[in-house]
């Protein structure tokens, strides 16, 4: 499911540059306080990894860059998206009462909102990014730290990974779909790097086109849950075209 808000205050609303943490943030702060503690200190397990399967976009309203800090103006637009409908039911529920909604440092108001669903017919489909997705592994050095590889859409690392990735999402929140499903992506225009800080660390990802085919059951899925990983801080969210 899919919530689109346009957010509008009396003042230009502004943002840091990196801001992924201050939309999740402002996730968390208007949810149901049981679901938030489960979705941050839980979420949905599988073995050794948890999903909080939700994701969201890019402020999608283009800001002006002064002084590190965007401003967008009076009104920005922003979608959030998951496959639990009590999710999207609390966080649309809360964000509507609330009268004192702030987006970091900025008093807003809810202009409106939109609640959709994007069904899959087939089984191919071509997505756009609203924010980049991401695909790594992380390797031991010999000297016992660890480093993060971040793998780009033309390296075959990339589609396995995604694929991996959606498959135990798909696994951990409605259970086994088995191991030989297919999940192919690939790129269909030109793909961009974005180097973003998610607070204190540095993530790579890449924004742009794709073509992915396989089980609708997954495609639906990759389009509310989102695509890679890091989705919850604000990666892998896509739409179709």
């Amino acid at each position: 499911m899919e919530l689109r808000i346009i957010f509008q205050s009396e003042d230009d609303i502004i943002l840091p540059t990196h801001y992924n943490h201050i939309l999740q943030g402002f996730i968390y702060n208007n949810i149901n306080a049981d679901l938030a503690e489960f979705l941050h200190e839980k979420g949905y397990i599988l073995k050794s990894r948890n999903f909080k399967l939700f994701t969201y976009s890019n402020i999608l309203t283009k800001g002006q860059v002064k002084n590190s800090k965007l401003f967008f103006g009076k009104t920005v637009e922003w979608i959030v998206k998951s496959p639990i409908p009590e999710f999207i039911n609390s966080f649309g529920t809360y964000i509507l009462q609330k009268d004192d909604l702030r987006l970091g440092n900025n008093k807003v108001t809810i202009n409106r909102t939109l609640l959709s669903k994007q069904k899959v017919e087939c089984e191919e489909i071509e997505v756009k990014t609203l924010s980049p997705i991401v695909a790594y592994s992380t390797f031991a050095k010999e000297n016992g730290s660890k480093y993060t590889c971040y793998f780009s859409p033309h390296e075959n690392d990339f589609p396995r990974i995604i694929r991996e990735n959606i498959i135990k999402k798909y696994t951990a929140f409605y259970g086994d779909l088995g191991e030989d499903v297919e999940f192919i992506i690939q790129p269909i225009s030109n793909v961009n790097l974005n180097i973003v800080y998610y607070k204190d660390f540095l993530i790579k990802g890449y924004s742009g086109k794709y073509k992915i085919r396989g089980d609708k059951r997954l495609l639906e899925l990759a389009l509310d849950a989102g695509i890679g990983s890091k989705n919850s801080q604000g990666f892998g969210c896509v739409e179709k075209i």
